[in-house]
């Protein structure tokens, strides 16, 4: 471990060029190439972004169908689920489904509006 503690000393000492001429010299004597383990440490790390990137923080709640015995109850769900929204409203936008009813909502908010329009009848999707 002593030796391992020294050699870590040494290499510290080294300059940046001495350090690239060092790895010239290494991958000569061992016939190998530095470049490839560092190609494929990258490889995972654009590969885990990615799903990172792609997750989604927003969500449309879109009012696919009603069916016609379940659209009174579904007219009151929209206007809970969409504050501020009249009857005449609420009901012109269940009759002309498909129609979005959220826009850009958090997940949670979504999800529960989703539910309740599910619970009172209606078909709905999440996009």
């Amino acid at each position: 471990m002593a030796d391992i503690n020294n050699i870590v000393e040494e290499l510290s000492k080294l300059t940046v060029l001495e350090a690239a001429e060092l790895v010239k010299a290494l991958e000569t004597k061992w016939g190998v190439t530095a470049a490839a383990p560092v190609a494929v440490a990258a490889a995972p790390a654009a590969g885990a972004a990615a799903p990172v990137a792609e997750a989604k923080d927003t969500f449309d709640l879109i009012l696919a169908s009603v069916p016609a015995d379940k659209k009174i109850a579904v007219i009151k769900v929209v206007r809970e689920v969409k504050a501020g929204l009249g009857l005449a409203e609420a009901k012109a936008l269940v009759e002309g489904a498909p129609k979005p009813v959220l826009e850009g909502a958090p997940k949670a908010e979504a999800e529960a509006a989703k539910k309740k329009l599910d619970d009172a009848g209606a078909k709905t999707e999440l996009k």
